[in-house]
């Protein structure tokens, strides 16, 4: 065992449960609102944000497992939040672009994320949250 090694001042132990701890406080919203998993909302907001995007693209832009996008895009069709479509580029590739009642949850979800952000300034203040912000982008490389 190292000497003096405490798991709870870990870093990387420390980032993980910071941001599960924020990522449950929002899926709150998303579950209650909409049934949504996390990996829902995530692709909802990448199809929101990015807009029309294979989920091949979603898997390596959002840092996804394919098979885990696989089930939030069929989750989110069943909701009737977005559509499939082959590319006429390669016709192997489905894209996948968010339809009227998905535009429609993703911008509730966006402003509650903007509302989830002012309440997490409010906690730790403006300059803090900057400053955790770009320790976070250093970190993240």
């Amino acid at each position: 065992m190292a000497d003096g090694f405490e798991l709870s001042d870990f870093t990387p132990y420390l980032l993980n449960r910071a941001a599960e701890a924020e990522s449950q406080r929002f899926s709150r919203v998303y579950r209650e609102r909409y049934g949504m998993l996390r990996t829902e909302w995530r692709v909802l907001f990448h199809l929101g944000r990015y807009g029309e995007m294979s989920a091949r693209e979603i898997s390596d832009r959002a840092s996804i497992h394919k098979t885990k996008v696989s089930r939030a895009v069929a989750a989110l069709e069943g909701k009737r939040f977005l559509e499939r479509r082959a590319s006429e580029a390669d016709r192997r590739v489905e894209l996948l672009s968010l339809r009227p009642p998905g535009r429609a949850a993703f911008a509730e979800l966006s402003e509650a994320a903007a509302e989830h952000e002012r309440a997490l300034e409010m906690r730790i203040g403006a300059a803090r949250l900057a400053e955790l912000r770009r320790l976070l982008r250093d970190l993240a490389g």
